[in-house]
């Protein structure tokens, strides 16, 4: 599973461009709206990259499984 990461960069006019990166499907843009929260910013224009297409997998172990069901 790849990592998942945010980079930000921010130019010396104020704009600020943000990248989230290894996250699959929508999920990425939670990732903007607490962004947004943490520079009291707006989204102004956006762009999807192509794992915002993608569906992303989740593994979960058999002993997780285990503990879900004995809960």
């Amino acid at each position: 599973m790849s990592s998942k990461q945010i980079r930000v960069r921010i130019f010396p006019d104020g704009q600020i461009k943000a990248d989230v990166i290894g996250v699959k499907g929508k999920s990425c843009t939670e990732y903007i709206d607490i962004l947004e929260q943490l520079l009291d910013a707006e989204t102004v224009d956006s762009e999807y990259t192509a794992e915002y297409y993608e569906t992303e997998e989740i593994l979960i172990e058999q002993q997780q499984i285990n503990q879900i069901k004995n809960s």
